[in-house]
């Protein structure tokens, strides 16, 4: 065992605070509100993630549980992707029967990119918005704009500011939104599992959290559909940035500020 392994295991510190965390959280258990025809889930995993950052402004967390933190996260997504494995086999027949709906599934990404880039432009941002809105901004989709644009270009800082936002608010918004979503439109809840896999494994985790909690009754399904989802869109969500995401959101963001392509602006000043 390394060192680093032995001094995760030794922090007593780390491994109290989030058995303090945990034991609140469950204790508070499930808070929902009525919004108009929808419904708010309010899930243990949000608290405790609001504990989490709130703590670590303070005395409480010092840097060495941060970082000790953070192989821990790994080390509890493996856990979850486990057990969705298992939950999974089951399933297969369903999933396949979804058939085209989950493999064209990713194509649904593409849409933010039509709400989000228009919104990035109309409050003044400039190339920063290509990085921030051709996709959710997990790793792989990091190493696409800094291969491409280099870290410290526009590009780079824009994709770095939503991976950031994402890490920190991206699993409270999706267990929020999602389940809301789910309640105030007429579409099944198994549309939203397969919606809620966007290549991330904390916001697949609290989306279907919330679906669950919502639908009990297919809490198996969501579970199983998320899941795939998931898997779908850390295999394909890369190709599908290169080939789609990317290039249409370079082109749309040249139509919405009359920018000139970099080719034609070469062709140009030969």
């Amino acid at each position: 065992m390394s060192d680093q392994l032995k001094g995760i295991w030794k922090d007593w510190r780390l491994h109290l605070l989030v058995f303090g965390i945990v034991a609140l959280t469950e204790w508070i258990g499930v808070f929902q509100f009525t919004v108009g025809p929808g419904v708010i889930l309010l899930l243990p995993m949000l608290y405790a993630m609001l504990i989490g950052l709130g703590l670590f402004f303070t005395p409480v967390v010092k840097k060495t549980q941060a970082l000790h933190a953070e192989p821990l996260i790994v080390l509890g997504v493996t856990l979850l992707i486990a057990k969705i494995g298992v939950i999974i086999g089951p399933s297969l027949p369903k999933l396949i029967e979804a058939g085209p709906a989950l493999l064209l599934q990713e194509f649904g990404n593409l849409g933010t990119i039509f709400i989000a880039l228009p919104i990035a432009v109309f409050l003044g941002l400039k190339r920063e918005s290509i990085g921030m809105a051709h996709s959710v901004a997990r790793e792989p989709n990091v190493g696409l704009i800094v291969d491409k644009y280099g870290f410290n270009s526009p590009e780079g800082r824009g994709v770095m500011a939503i991976y950031i936002f994402g890490t920190v608010f991206g699993a409270v918004f999706m267990g929020v939104i999602s389940g809301f979503l789910a309640t105030i439109t007429p579409l099944h809840p198994l549309s939203f599992a397969m919606a809620s896999g966007i290549g991330s494994g904390s916001m697949m985790a609290a989306a279907s959290g919330s679906l669950v909690a919502a639908f009990p009754a297919f809490s198996d399904d969501i579970i199983a559909f998320a899941g795939a989802s998931n898997l779908l869109s850390l295999s394909t969500g890369l190709y599908m940035s290169i080939f789609i995401g990317l290039p249409l959101t370079e082109k749309m963001y040249q139509l919405l500020t009359k920018e000139k392509s970099p080719q034609a602006s070469m062709r140009k000043g030969a």
